[in-house]
């Protein structure tokens, strides 16, 4: 049993690690955007679906010791990818990042991570085998609490002391522990077979193979769990409460309820979560749109709901479970399910919709399925009063997607996220539009004529971007490179003979500032738009001499990491004249990003100045924001004269850079 346990536990532990770890090794090649993480869950997901297809026919068309052979073969040859290092090269002739990020994440760790994904199911079986052993679904729980273990140690005891190269080949040597773990596994199922071999058919003939309608149940459970999962973590971190490390307490309940279900199946007390389930969808109706809650206590309520989703589902499941006979097929369900609720909500979602309508249709399967496994058990009596709540709730649901979209002009998604663009009456001041990503807002201005051409938000004449153009603006005419669009509100700080370069990578974002809002419209200078991710798009051009280079391609509160590297710096200043400035909108709620600026600015010879506005009560065209600008120490001198409220930025003591290797958000969480 340590053998199999050892092997099952060092297989999950490392799924879960690689995960995040090759995710970030191959943010900065495509723009940082949030989505990169969800397609990257998608590739997982189909590398898990693919080895438990692989164990299934395994399972089914070789004999005992076949299995053994050809696996442990596999296992040899997957050493030869290593290290997981990815090579962004490969990617490069694509046109959609989508299929970019795939065949990065393919060439990197395909093998690798295909032969992990088979590990849980291909050990439960061989150990049934070797060992007449009826209890093999342990060993699955045990696999959920090593992916657990592995999802909680990263971002707390790897990420902030190695770099990703670093992670990568720590990896990889553990990775050929596993092989090793695994090969002796395979020895002792080896070994095993004789005794195995003389019961083989007479058990194949006395387990019959589940009906298909079974088959189906099981992938249902296992894609509405799935659908849930993802679409409440969106829920949470982006209109509920946008923190960084927030995505791990889904997943985590996620796993706690597999460990729950499979390790000890009384976990899973049908009588009380079927009781509660019916409540938690009704709490749920209360709370997807705010419900005036304060945050802990939605976050709260949310993840308790989820809770009882992922075990009425996962216990269902196991409830269910086939005889260890046809233990492969069962976990093939599970994965089909779970692989079809990623793409879902990973893939098919984002391009279908123009909302956040994944959570709706989660919430009705998991209603509609509850009445489904209940449904023989049922007097028919109970069947119709059933059959007529789970069509009121439909039609709730139903509201409660038109409510998404009722309230805006527009809204918009695609593979960056969802865009929503809202109008508010002031009596005094006529309407303001915004745009908003999440809860996040992203550019704001006022419609009336006389208030139209005047900066808001974080970038009005207060704040720190706004001194800094109209401090400049004595120079001559200017250069401007601006990273990050949004509703185009610089534009309204150029003059006839400034030129204004804007990089913007999501062409939605273009289209509203266009058509929704007249800042790019009304601006004298002239305006530049170049479509890509900024940061991509600076290293490949030549040098621009901008007199002013701002950076605010941050969507919300989850930060881009890879535009405020060391790396990212030496862009950045690549493309200024000798005394030209660089301001970093770092204006933000949970993370305190002044040490990762003055780190850089002083690994590369400059100065940090901050300035820091926040504004009067009643001020309706300031928000409070933070401008940090690097430059030359002596050009740093004069501007700190010229502008008010400017202070040194000192880097903080043994704060450690952030470069495309290495970067920490524990380390400036507030």
């Amino acid at each position: 049993m340590i053998s199999f346990a050892t092997t099952v536990f060092l297989s999950a532990f490392l799924l879960f690690q690689i995960q995040p770890m090759v995710a970030k090794m191959i943010l900065p090649w495509f723009g940082g955007s949030s989505s990169v993480w969800s397609i990257c869950l998608v590739f997982f997901q189909a590398e898990l679906l693919l080895g438990y297809l692989y164990v299934h026919l395994l399972h089914e068309s070789f004999s005992p010791r076949r299995q053994n052979l050809l696996h442990g073969v596999l296992l040899l040859l997957s050493l030869a990818t290593l290290p997981v290092i990815a090579n962004p090269a490969l990617g490069s002739g694509f046109d959609n990042p989508t299929w970019s990020v795939l065949v990065v994440l393919a060439a990197a760790v395909g093998l690798p991570y295909l032969l992990l994904s088979t590990t849980g199911p291909l050990m439960q079986a061989w150990y049934a085998r070797s060992f007449n052993s009826l209890m093999p679904y342990r060993l699955y729980a045990l696999s959920n609490l090593a992916s657990m273990l592995a999802l909680l140690s990263y971002p707390l005891l790897v990420e902030p002391y190695f770099p990703v190269r670093d992670q990568a080949w720590g990896w990889s040597i553990a990775y050929v522990f596993f092989v090793v773990a695994c090969l002796a596994s395979a020895w002792q199922s080896w070994q095993g077979v004789p005794r195995e071999s003389e019961r083989s058919a007479a058990a194949s003939e006395a387990t019959p193979r589940p009906a298909w309608s079974e088959c189906l149940l099981w992938i249902g459970l296992a894609m509405t769990a799935s659908i849930l999962l993802l679409a409440i973590t969106r829920h949470l971190t982006q209109d509920v409460a946008p923190v960084p490390f927030l995505w791990v307490l889904p997943l985590s309940i996620y796993l706690l309820s597999f460990i729950l279900c499979f390790d000890a199946p009384r976990y899973y007390y049908r009588p009380g979560f079927l009781v509660a389930l019916p409540i938690a969808l009704l709490a749920l109706d209360r709370v997807v749109d705010g419900g005036g809650m304060p945050v802990p206590a939605l976050v709260a309520l949310l993840s308790l709901a989820l809770f009882v989703f992922c075990m009425v589902c996962h216990g269902e499941l196991v409830r269910r479970r086939p005889p260890v006979r046809h233990l492969t097929l069962f976990y093939l369900m599970l994965s089909i399910g779970g692989a079809l609720g990623g793409s879902f909500v990973g893939l098919v979602a984002p391009a279908l919709f123009n909302a956040y309508f994944e959570l709706p249709i989660g919430l009705f399967l998991c209603a509609g399925l509850a009445i489904v496994v209940l449904w023989r058990d049922l007097k028919p009596g109970w069947r119709w009063l059933l059959l007529l709540a789970l069509l009121a709730y439909t039609y709730r649901l139903g509201e409660i997607s038109v409510d998404y979209v009722a309230e805006y002009r527009r809204v918009l998604r695609n593979f960056y996220g969802q865009l929503r663009v809202a109008d508010v009456s002031y009596d005094d001041l006529g309407v303001k539009r915004a745009i908003y990503h999440g809860r996040i807002n992203h550019g704001e201005q006022f419609l009336a004529a006389e208030h139209r051409r005047r900066p808001t938000a974080y970038y009005c004449e207060k704040s720190g971007i706004g001194q800094t153009i109209r401090h400049l603006a004595g120079q001559g005419p200017l250069k401007i490179g601006i990273l990050g669009l949004g509703t185009g509100t610089l534009a309204t700080y150029g003059r006839a003979g400034d030129e204004m370069r804007i990089y913007e990578i999501n062409e939605q974002v273009v289209d509203l500032a266009r058509n929704e809002f007249s800042y790019l419209g009304d601006s004298a200078a002239r305006i530049v738009p170049v479509l890509g991710d900024g940061r991509l798009m600076l290293e490949r051009e030549p040098a621009q001499n901008y007199d002013l280079l701002a950076i605010d391609a941050f969507s919300g509160d989850s930060i881009p990491t890879h535009l405020l590297t060391l790396e990212a710096m030496q862009v950045y200043l690549r493309q200024l004249k000798d005394d030209g400035v660089l301001a970093i909108h770092i204006t933000n709620r949970y993370l305190d990003l002044r040490p990762v600026v003055a780190g850089a600015a002083a690994q590369l010879g400059g100065s940090a100045l901050l300035l820091d506005l926040e504004p009067e009560d009643g001020d309706r065209f300031c928000r409070h924001s933070l401008w940090a600008l690097i430059t030359r120490p002596e050009r740093a001198a004069t501007l700190a004269q010229g502008l008010k409220n400017a202070e040194k930025l000192a880097p903080r003591p043994g704060f450690k850079v952030w470069t495309d290797d290495f970067s920490n958000l524990l380390s400036i969480l507030k």
